[in-house]
């Protein structure tokens, strides 16, 4: 389920790239960088639970600020696929904020 939205809304835009697990369930997703703070502050305000930007990290420090991991280990599949669109409009927002910022 996260994969395919991954693959259908952001990987045409070439905006993220992301792990693709083998065995596990944890999908690193690598946003452009500067966006992960303010991607994952976008889905707590539309009510999306993410382990915080960073968390991969030593000390939740991201030097490029562009690391989610996705831990989708609870929630019913329909949750994860609407959690998972909120995640790509989030990310397409920002996308859309740092490349009109580097203007």
């Amino acid at each position: 389920c996260v994969a395919k939205w991954l693959n259908a809304e952001i990987a045409p835009l070439d905006i993220a790239h992301w792990t693709d697990p083998k065995g596990g369930y944890f999908v690193s997703l690598y946003a452009m960088p500067g966006t992960a703070q303010r991607i994952w502050k976008l889905c707590k305000e539309a009510g999306v639970a993410l382990t915080p930007a960073g968390a991969s990290y030593p000390y939740g420090k991201d030097p490029q600020d562009s690391n989610i991991r996705l831990a989708p280990s609870f929630p019913v599949i329909e949750d994860i696929e609407k959690a998972v669109r909120i995640l790509t409009i989030c990310a397409k927002i920002t996308a859309v904020d740092k490349l009109l910022e580097d203007l």
